[in-house]
């Protein structure tokens, strides 16, 4: 009479699980591969941010003072370390506020046409263009501006709102695209519940979709506006440059903080007739480029967190 085995489930259970979790060496040697290449790529990737952020900071910070943000450079000559960037401060927050108020009615209202009308030739068309409008340069708007407001109000003109036009012309098709993905990721679900109670597709997309995207679409908005707020080139051609505060967009030239950098570091190192002293420091001007760097990049940053908290405050909450 044989006698049967009965497999011990414990032994069973044991060899699947060395099964399961054990690795042959060369696996081993795989995964340490890959995790040294990963994190090689982000040291790498990470490198030139944190070189640029220091560099800027430790030339920067030094000259950032209550006077450098308050003060314009209006009678400043020469080496005199007494000016600022107040105007330019003012110049920037309202050429991006304006460039702003155009570029996100129209961005948005396109984002929902693509996703909840768009169909056929006229679809496919505004896809196409606002794909051509995400790679053109940024000089390029810059001369469309200045063009189509040569046309209206003559050769010469500089303004603040040339430079929001030529800015929103930049930033429309990045809130297309970044809205568009937003409204794709609001579930078709809730779309046809409130269909099945009666709502009208105008007040669902209102109701429902915007208010289930808003965090993304805040976010989106926000990311498009620091995209655009340090442009320099299109603002060179569209607003000029001044020395003096200027707070009327539709009158006069404007400064920004991109194009006041540019052009302090352009004039190089001042001439001290008796040597350097209080009243006259011969690398002022790109002490000053650097300063407004600095504060670029911190206006820049704030953006970026504020589209975080944004995200993290008004995105829907599972229970």
């Amino acid at each position: 009479m044989s006698t049967t085995t009965v497999p011990d489930p414990a032994d069973a259970t044991a060899r699947t699980r060395a099964a399961l979790t054990g690795a042959d060496g060369a696996r081993r040697r795989k995964d340490r591969t890959m995790t040294v290449l990963i994190w090689g790529a982000f040291v790498v990737a990470m490198a030139p941010l944190v070189s640029l952020v220091w560099t800027v900071l430790s030339n920067g910070a030094g000259r950032i003072s209550m006077d450098f943000l308050t003060l314009s450079m209006r009678n400043i000559f020469g080496g005199d370390p007494s000016g600022g960037i107040y105007h330019a401060i003012a110049g920037t927050l309202i050429i991006t506020a304006l460039a702003t108020v155009i570029s996100v009615p129209v961005g948005l209202l396109a984002a929902i046409y693509l996703v909840e009308y768009g169909k056929g030739a006229l679809a496919r068309a505004v896809t196409f263009f606002v794909d051509v409008m995400t790679g053109i340069p940024s000089i390029v708007a810059g001369l469309f501006a200045v063009s189509l407001f040569t046309l209206i109000l003559g050769p010469g003109v500089r303004m603040g709102i040339i430079g929001a036009v030529a800015l929103s012309v930049l930033m429309i098709p990045v809130v297309v695209r970044s809205c568009e993905e937003m409204l794709k990721l609001v579930p078709h679900e809730l779309r046809e519940a409130s269909y099945a109670l009666g709502v009208p597709k105008w007040l669902t997309i209102v109701k429902v979709v915007l208010r289930t995207s808003v965090a993304g679409l805040t976010t989106g908005i926000l990311l498009a506006v620091a995209r655009v707020i340090g442009e320099t080139a299109p603002l060179l051609v569209t607003v000029g440059v001044t020395d003096s505060i200027n707070f009327d967009p539709f009158e006069g030239r404007m400064m920004t903080l991109p194009v006041f950098a540019y052009r302090q570091y352009s004039q190089g190192l001042a001439t001290c007739p008796g040597g350097e002293s209080a009243s006259c420091v011969a690398d002022i001007a790109i002490q000053n480029a650097w300063g407004a760097a600095l504060v670029l990049i911190v206006l820049v940053l704030a953006l970026n967190l504020i589209g975080r908290l944004v995200n993290r405050w008004f995105s829907p909450k599972l229970r």
